[in-house]
């Protein structure tokens, strides 16, 4: 029983993420006229994916008490490469997609590199970073075009067995085989103890500077898996900063709604990827309801407001952090 509850503890950001999920999806679904039919489910599965592959991403570096606000603009980065680089014969198609997911972890290594030997603020490092990913995209990709082998996007953006959105199976996969094993590693365990208490880490003999730097690249390499399935879903590359500047902070939202703490130490992908799910079905029932688009912006901003205060309420009831995990109950 006492298991029970400290599990539900832990996860209860995630659980009332998926919760809220469910209930919103559901209106969505009897609202929009259609049904459930797999087509619409594909469509919001699509989507969906695209904000919680970045919103992983971001809960990496916010798991270790850092912040990346420049994981939008990776995102961006990689899905310019990958409409030049994904075109061609099935060779050279695979060779472009090792380069894009290369090219995710080598910006995560330069921000984990400023941050962990530069000695730079993680939100100082990251927003200058930002600024010149997004230069190199608008290098890469001045004006948005490109295209894509058609193949390779119709395998990423249709169905498995004609029945569940590839997306979904491909971030499944993301979170078993990515996710998973770097969470249970020892530099995986280091990042929640290093939000924690970075010195407690550092006493106890946590490599703190290989674990924040990891968290990074990971995140990086999370934001280009991203990057590639835009580029299957646009068949082209845009270097959009206002697309990257958006998809950052709704990863901020994500995370939080999701129950990882700004605090660092708690959380994990479950809890970012059913809030990176909420905030699309936020955006889908304004549509369905047919609320004014000059108004929307105010009702996202409430609704965002109302779910992070929920989660806000969690940290200022626990008098210690301890409360805060659970212990101790």
């Amino acid at each position: 029983m006492k298991g029970l509850r400290l599990w539900l503890a832990r996860n209860n950001g995630a659980l009332f993420a998926f919760v809220l999920f469910v209930a919103m999806f559901s209106v969505y679904v009897v609202k929009n006229g259609v049904g459930l039919k797999i087509g619409l489910v594909t469509a919001v599965a699509n989507k969906g994916v695209l904000l919680a592959l970045v919103a992983m991403a971001q809960t990496l570096p916010i798991l270790t008490s850092g912040l990346d606000l420049s994981v939008g603009m990776i995102f961006v980065l990689t899905n310019c490469l990958a409409s030049v680089l994904l075109d061609g014969p099935p060779w050279l198609v695979a060779a472009g997609i090792v380069a894009v997911l290369l090219s995710g972890v080598a910006c995560g290594a330069v921000n984990g590199a400023l941050v962990v030997y530069g000695r730079l603020q993680p939100i100082i490092a990251t927003l200058a970073t930002g600024a010149v990913y997004y230069g190199l995209a608008l290098i890469v990709r001045p004006v948005p075009g490109g295209s894509i082998e058609p193949a390779f996007a119709r395998a990423l953006t249709t169905q498995v067995f004609g029945v569940v959105p590839t997306t979904l199976v491909i971030l499944l996969g993301v979170v078993l085989v990515v996710w998973v094993p770097f969470q249970l590693s020892t530099t995986g365990r280091g990042c929640y103890a290093i939000g924690s208490s970075a010195s407690a880490a550092y006493m106890t003999g946590i490599a703190v500077r290989r674990s924040r730097l990891a968290a990074y690249m990971l995140g990086g390499l999370l934001a280009a898996i991203g990057g590639l399935l835009l580029t299957a879903m646009t068949l082209s590359g845009n270097a959009s900063a206002s697309s990257g500047g958006t998809y950052t902070l709704s990863s901020i939202a994500a995370v939080v709604i999701g129950g990882t703490s700004l605090m660092g130490g708690v959380g994990g992908a479950l809890g970012s990827i059913f809030g990176a799910f909420v905030l699309r079905a936020v955006s889908d029932l304004l549509f369905v309801f047919d609320i004014e688009p000059l108004v929307q912006p105010f009702i996202q901003g409430l609704i965002l407001l109302g779910a992070v205060s929920l989660g806000a309420i969690r940290v200022l009831r626990a008098p210690n952090r301890l409360d805060f995990l659970g212990v101790g109950r």
